[in-house]
């Protein structure tokens, strides 16, 4: 009698704790669809603020995965290659998350749950270690257990909070009532997911997983297959974390002149023109073309009104300090040009000193042939580039 008891003993902890599987750490390759660029246009607005997995590591995961070609291995190696896709594809946004497994025997220390990551900030490095802590499956499936820990385990979350589920949905008792607890717990700041991970015998599973996510009024339900590719995760990733939002407009810079000079925002590669200036095609304030002849530096007489415009202009804008620049066109060597750049350069500065400029508010820099603003192969090229330009330096 005794030895009967015994072996009956030994048998119900055997089919509770199941045998221990082993899982993979080797994931597929996966490259995910950005949804940066939509985060920052303004087309996703982000609506989740925390985000905790309940992953199912019950002994029935231990099976082979079989409703996909595209997976081989247990339908555990299946849940972590789908939380691998999907860390790769939440985009840069704050949030916290957190992982909790359940199942029971060896692999969650003869308890019914693990908290494989307690709730914190969210890093994908930090998440990455998290999955690969889901090392084997076994025991039972207490689902429901692990929707009510999991409800003191994001007690501390701030703001909207997504309940991911992966399971298979095979269970020994009905988790619904578990997730409506939950539900009536955190309100409207929480909305359940669900991922069903499951052979064709396990379609019972399928609807339990459906209720739970029913529960929450604002989640759903989804399957492994759904979300096996970069599209299927990057819109599960969508649903969970974000909602349409309006793009803000976009100005037309063709029809904008912020700095008021004549030239508008699309062709101004000097946008910060002071007031009065008198600019060039390109918006910039500068001398240009015959200002300076062939290896010369001397500012002529007939340029007067652009030395005067300059001193107009350091008189409107007393705060405004200036780099005087002086460039070549590509005739003669770089050491001879970049000799004569700067002549140019303070060939100018010595003329604003003569009108009345105070001389430190100037400063004088030769770049030679270094920057040319339009090809050297024709003479209304070449002397575009001979040119003196003014770049403030007070910002």
């Amino acid at each position: 009698m005794r030895k009967n008891l015994l072996f009956t003993a030994t048998l119900a902890g055997a089919l509770l704790s199941g045998c221990a599987t082993q899982s993979s750490n080797t994931f597929q390759a996966f490259q995910p669809e950005d949804l940066n660029a939509l985060v920052k246009s303004g087309k996703l607005v982000q609506k989740t603020n925390n985000f905790f997995v309940v992953n199912d590591s019950s002994s029935s995961m231990s099976r082979t995965y079989l409703n996909s070609a595209d997976y081989s291995g247990t339908k555990l190696d299946v849940e972590k290659n789908l939380l691998n896709k999907f860390n790769k594809s939440i985009p840069s946004i704050p949030l916290t998350s957190g992982l909790l497994s359940f199942g029971y025997g060896p692999c969650l220390s003869w308890n019914s749950t693990h908290l494989n990551q307690a709730v914190q900030n969210y890093t994908p490095a930090g998440f990455d270690s998290a999955i690969a802590s889901l090392n084997c499956s076994s025991g039972g499936t207490p689902l429901a257990t692990a929707l009510t820990e999991s409800g003191h385990d994001i007690s501390n979350a701030a703001g909207n909070i997504a309940l991911i589920v992966l399971s298979d949905g095979i269970e020994e008792f009905s988790p619904a009532p578990a997730a409506e607890a939950l539900k009536a717990q955190y309100g409207d700041r929480l909305c359940i997911y669900t991922v069903w991970v499951g052979n064709d015998n396990d379609a019972a599973g399928q609807a339990t997983l459906q209720q739970i996510s029913d529960a929450s009024a604002c989640g759903f339900s989804t399957t492994a297959d759904s979300i096996k590719d970069a599209h299927g995760m990057s819109e599960f990733v969508k649903n969970v974390f974000f909602k349409a939002g309006t793009p803000a407009v976009v100005a037309d810079c063709s029809k904008l002149d912020d700095d008021k000079d004549g030239v508008n925002n699309c062709a101004d590669k000097c946008p910060d023109t002071p007031k009065g200036a008198i600019v060039d095609r390109d918006g910039c304030w500068a001398f240009r073309g015959l200002l300076f002849d062939f290896d010369k530096a001397n500012v002529k007489s007939k340029y007067d009104p652009l030395i005067q415009n300059a001193v107009e202009v350091m008189k409107l804008n007393p705060g405004l300090t200036v780099e005087i620049q002086g460039h070549t066109d590509s005739y003669g060597t770089d050491a001879y040009n970049q000799k004569l750049s700067e002549r140019r350069a303070n060939a100018v500065k010595a003329e604003l000193i003569k009108q009345g400029v105070d001389g430190k508010r100037l400063t004088a820099a030769g770049f030679g042939e270094s920057k040319p603003v339009d090809t050297n192969d024709t003479d209304e090229g070449r002397a575009y580039n001979r040119r003196v330009e003014y770049k403030r330096t007070d910002k």
